[in-house]
C-alpha cells in the first residue's frame, strides 16, 4: 500500500505543489489522478517515487517511509516501481529487444532470464513482431507500447503512467488502455495520470481529483469532475 500522511511540498519560490494531502492507494487498485497543469500530479508521483521529499508529513511503501531509505534501499525500492512516460524515453540507437534487455541488466538480471521474458512481455503488449525493430520504425501507439513493456518486464508491483497516451491518436490511446487495464487485472497497482475524460470514462476505476495541490475529490465510481 502507498499512504500519503498530510504531505505538503512547498519549492524555495514559496509555491505550493501539495497541502495536507492524505491518500491511500491499496494493493491492485487502479487509479487515475486528474487536475489542470499545476494541480500537483507530477509532484505526486515523483513523491511516490522518492524524487521529492515532503516539506511536511510522510509518504510509504507498505509500513517503510519511502524518504528514509538510504541510497542503496531506494534504488531497491524503485526497482519494485515501474514508469511510463508521455515522450516514451526509448533509447533510439538499440532495438526493441534491446531497450527492454537494458532495463533488466539494470536489474542485474541474467542473459536466460533476458532471453527469456522479453519475447514473453512483448506478446503481452501484442508487439511480438516488431522485437528487432528501431525505435525509429515505429508509430507513437507502438513506441508506447514498448515503454509499458519495459516497464513491466521486471514484474513491479506498481506502475506509474505519467500521462501516457499524451501524444497519441484515439485508435492508440484505446490499446494502451486496455494493456494497462490488462496488467491490473494481472495483479498489478496502476496509477495513471491524465487529462483524457474518455479514458477515465471508458475505466470506471477511482478517480482523485487535484486542484491547487489539494485533492478535493476522491470518486470510487470514476467519474470525471475536472472543470474548465
Amino acid at each position: 500500500m502507498i499512504y500519503f500522511d498530510k504531505v505538503t511540498k512547498k519549492y524555495p519560490n514559496e509555491s505550493i505543489a501539495l497541502c495536507d494531502v492524505t491518500l491511500s492507494v491499496h494493493p491492485k487498485e487502479f487509479v487515475s489522478v486528474v487536475g489542470h497543469s499545476g494541480a500537483g500530479k507530477t509532484t505526486l508521483l515523483k513523491m511516490i517515487l522518492g524524487e521529492e521529499r515532503p516539506t511536511k508529513g510522510a509518504v510509504f511503501f507498505e509500513s517503510v517511509k519511502i524518504h528514509d531509505l538510504k541510497k542503496d534501499d531506494i534504488n531497491n525500492y524503485r526497482r519494485r516501481v515501474g514508469t511510463i512516460f508521455q515522450d516514451f524515453r526509448l533509447l533510439p540507437h538499440l532495438t526493441v529487444f534491446e531497450n527492454i534487455a537494458f532495463a533488466m541488466q539494470a536489474c542485474g538480471r541474467s542473459d536466460e532470464e533476458i532471453i527469456s521474458d522479453v519475447p514473453h512481455v512483448l506478446e503481452l503488449v501484442d508487439l511480438s513482431k516488431k522485437i528487432s525493430s528501431f525505435p525509429g520504425e515505429l508509430s507513437g501507439g507502438e513506441k508506447q507500447r514498448v515503454a509499458i513493456a519495459r516497464a513491466i518486464v521486471n514484474q513491479p508491483d506498481i506502475i506509474i503512467a505519467d500521462e501516457p497516451t499524451g501524444n497519441l491518436d484515439p485508435a492508440s490511446t484505446y490499446d494502451i488502455v486496455q494493456i494497462l487495464k490488462k496488467i491490473n487485472d494481472l495483479g498489478t497497482t496502476v496509477i495513471l495520470t491524465t487529462h483524457n475524460k474518455g479514458i477515465i470514462d471508458s475505466l470506471q476505476r477511482r478517480v482523485i481529483t487535484m486542484e491547487n495541490g489539494k485533492i478535493v475529490q476522491d470518486d470510487k465510481d470514476g467519474r470525471f469532475s475536472m472543470q474548465d
